[in-house]
Formats: structure tokens, sequence, C-alpha cells
């Protein structure tokens, strides 16, 4: 039986593990479940598997509802958690008893142990003799629950990204469903936590494929369909090799924390492994649109820094300056600088002058702190060195020249600037490096009148007053 064969709703679901972060590829793991469902009209769910308690601990499922939030893909429903549910998977292990298509197993560690080496003497799975023993003949000891899995044949999984993948049963061991302790093991409790979330589509990293076929056997001993399988590919570094700390960031917060926008990451995570034709920049209702599990492609993708650095400048040009100008804002304020201000009518008043050659949030907030700094400005040795006699004198009458200036904004005092030098019989490369020193104290700034507009006129003239006062 498979999935969606009742035309039910699509529902998906991400299912992470706290870990203390939200890897990358979780992340878009997380986006193609949320862009499938979004686009067939069905429901995106969260399910914590936090069996393993020691690592399960407040603040690492907190990173995960931290990192989904940021990414804009938070669930239709409360989340789930997995070690809530132990009662509900010993249920299912009783069923599978009742059904025989399980057993227990009471070999001891030393009879394990035994077996495990025949079984690799002989080039086969691990099988415990309990299998085809009667449970009359169970003694007073400690057991594990195991599957019953088929010897012959094959188990079939039609994967919509990898295509019809064949298992030989020969190979496939009687998977462990219930441990000594009477705790349940994953590939058992996965199943039926998909099972009574109704969860018809597990779309997943490719990881997790030889898992598909133990938890379909699940799914057929207890009598349920079996979901639609799609396992992805996994995201590798731009050489090709699997994706770790030495390729840069790998957690969803490391690349918050870069200055990344969340609509960003959504457009560059889709089009790792998916995308529609030639598009490379799309709004979400796009994605959702042209979605389809289908489409996605079997070979592992590859971070590409410069395609989601091109990607984020994008969007943070598009970005409204109200906006920006709140995520600077912390950025600003937790740097050590001695700032005049980080008022926000003067971020966003300057924010649409100097955004388009931001990659990041970090270069935005590096591209603001010439308007933000306190005077009198310190002026490096090179930028002193400019401050010649006679480009002192020519600032001087430059300065008088926008004291008189009714307009100040950026095409009315581009043409000042313009006609200044001309009066002066000089290029604006005889002043011009000059006044951008003088105006920025050496930090990355605009052209000239940008600059200017973002100081605003008093601020402007204050600090050409400071810098023709100097002495030399």
């Amino acid at each position: 039986m498979s999935a969606n064969s009742d035309s039910r709703p699509v529902v998906t679901r991400i299912a992470p593990s706290p870990t203390g972060m939200m890897h990358i590829g979780t992340a878009r793991t997380a986006l193609f479940n949320w862009l499938y469902a979004r686009h067939t009209g069905g429901k995106f769910l969260l399910r914590i598997e936090d069996t393993d308690r020691e690592r399960s601990t407040a603040e690492a499922v907190q990173v995960i509802f931290d990192g989904l939030k940021w990414l804009g893909l938070e669930a239709d429903e409360e989340p789930v958690f997995q070690f809530a549910r132990a009662d509900r998977h010993r249920a299912a292990v009783d069923a599978l008893l009742a059904r025989d298509a399980a057993y227990k197993d009471f070999m001891t560690p030393e009879e394990l142990e035994a077996e495990r080496e025949a079984a690799r003497a002989e080039g086969r799975v691990v099988r415990s003799p309990w299998r085809d023993r009667s449970p009359n003949d169970a003694p007073d000891r400690p057991f594990v629950v195991r599957l019953k899995a088929p010897q012959e044949g094959e188990t079939i999984v039609d994967d919509q990204v990898k295509g019809q993948v064949r298992f030989e049963n020969r190979n496939l061991d009687d998977l462990i469903l219930l441990r000594t302790d009477g705790t349940p093991t994953y590939n058992l409790a996965v199943v039926v936590d998909d099972h009574e979330m109704g969860v018809t589509h597990v779309i997943r990293g490719d990881d997790h494929l030889n898992n598909a076929a133990r938890q379909t056997l699940i799914y057929q001993g207890l009598g349920w369909d079996v979901p639609v399988w799609a396992h992805l590919p996994l995201i590798h570094g731009p050489d090709g090799t699997k994706l770790s700390k030495r390729h840069g960031a790998q957690a969803v917060s490391e690349f918050a924390d870069m200055g990344y926008l969340p609509e960003a990451m959504r457009n560059y995570l889709a089009k790792l492994g998916w995308g529609h034709g030639d598009d490379e920049i799309f709004a979400d209702a796009q994605a959702i649109s042209w979605f389809d599990i289908k489409d996605v492609v079997s070979a592992p993708a590859r971070l590409d820094w410069d395609k989601l650095n091109h990607l984020n400048n994008h969007y943070i040009r598009e970005a409204e300056p109200g906006r920006l100008t709140g995520l600077v804002s912390h950025i600003l304020q937790s740097r050590e600088w001695k700032l005049r201000s980080t008022d926000p009518d003067l971020l966003q008043r300057t924010i649409p002058l100097v955004r388009d050659g931001a990659k990041t949030l970090l270069e935005l907030a590096d591209a603001l702190v010439f308007v933000l700094k306190q005077r009198p400005l310190e002026i490096p040795e090179k930028g002193l060195a400019m401050l010649t006699d006679e480009v002192r004198a020519r600032l001087a009458r430059l300065r008088e020249d926008l004291a008189g200036a009714t307009e100040w904004e950026v095409s009315a005092l581009e043409s000042r600037i313009r006609g200044f030098a001309e009066r002066e019989g000089v290029g604006i490369g005889k002043f011009g490096p000059a006044l951008r020193m003088v105006m920025a104290g050496g930090s990355p700034a605009p052209d000239l009148a940008s600059t200017l507009v973002s100081l605003g006129k008093d601020e402007s003239l204050g600090r050409l007053d400071d810098a023709l006062s100097l002495v030399r």
C-alpha cells in the first residue's frame, strides 16, 4: 500500500533532533517540506525527536524553534515531542507481536556476540535463534523485541527523488524495536509517530534511504499505509566534499549572525537541489507555485557563497529601510564604536544611499559607521597629509558655498559640487578625496553628495569646521 492513494491531504513534517545547533541541511529539508505542503494545500508539521535525554535540553529545543521562526517556516500545528509518546511506541510493538510480525529475542550478550561473529564469517546479517522458537520456551531473563523481517524477495522503495530503489530482504536484519529497558528504537518511533501524525510524505536527507526499507517493513507489519518517500541529496561544500567547519557556517544561527536575511536564505536554499528553469531570484509565492518534490535533483548540491551573497544583496536592496534600520541597530549597538547616535531616522535616511554594495547586514552596518561617528572625528595620518594649505583653503571656500545651500538633497548637492569645481578651475579629484576623509574619518562612505545628505547640513558643516581648525 502506498500513501495518498485515498486522496488524503498532503501532510509533511520536519523531525530534527535537538543537538545544540540547527544544521543548514535540516533547514533546507524543512523548506522543501514547507514548500510542498503549501504547494499542495496541505499541512507542515514539526516533531522534536528528543529521545536522547542527555542532549535534549530546553535550550537545544529552543534553537530549533528559533531557527524555524527566523526562516519563516513555522509549523501549522503545535510541535510533537517524541519522548512523550513512548507508550504509543510500545503499543505498536504489542500489535506487531500479536500479528506475528515481531518476536522476543532472549539472546544473552555473549550469545549475541557469537552470532555476530558467525554472521560476519558467513557474510550474512545477524539472525536470532529466537525468531522461530516458541514463546513458551522463553527463559526468565531480559529480552529485546525484534522485527520479523522477510528473508526472501525484495523491499522496494519508490522514491520521488532517487527513483525505485530495491533492497534484498536477505540483507535486511531483524532490527530491534524495543530495547531490554523497554525504550523504543529510532526506526520504530519514527514510523509510529509519522503514522499517527497523518504524515503522507516523508521528505528527508538521503542518509535515511536505508532506513526507508526497514521502516517500510514496519509499516507493512502493522498493516499501515506506507508514506511517499523523497530522500534529498546532501549539501556539500564548494569543493564537493561533505559540508564541514572548514567550509564556513553550518548552522542556521551562524548565517543569521553573519548578516543574511531569511528571505535570501529561503531563496538560496530552494536553489540547492531544485530550481525553476533559469530563475535565480523568486518570491515565496512563486516558489510555492512552482515547487514539486519530483523536480528535486538526486546529485548533491554545493554551497556557493558568491551566489548567496548576490541573493542577499538583492534582498537588502529590496527591503524596507525601516526594517533594515531595526536589524542593523542591533549590530551597531553590539560593537565598541564611539557613536554619536543610532537614531532610527538618521539610519533610515542613510540606508538607501549606502546599501547597494552591501552583501550582508554586517557590511551594511560597516557602511553606516561614517554617519554615526562623534565629532570631532579622528583623521588618520594619511588623511592629515591630504590637508595641505591649498586644500584647506579650497575646503574653506567650499564650506561657505555649502552653507548657502537651500536644497540639501543628492542631485542639488551634486550640481553645487560640480559648479564649485568649475569656478575653482580644478577637477573634483583635487578636493574630493580630502572632503570624503573629513566627512567620514577614513570609514567607507558613498559618493560625496550622498555622504553630505546622510550627515545632514549641520553635521556636514560642523565636520568641515573641525577639520579646518586642526593645528598642523
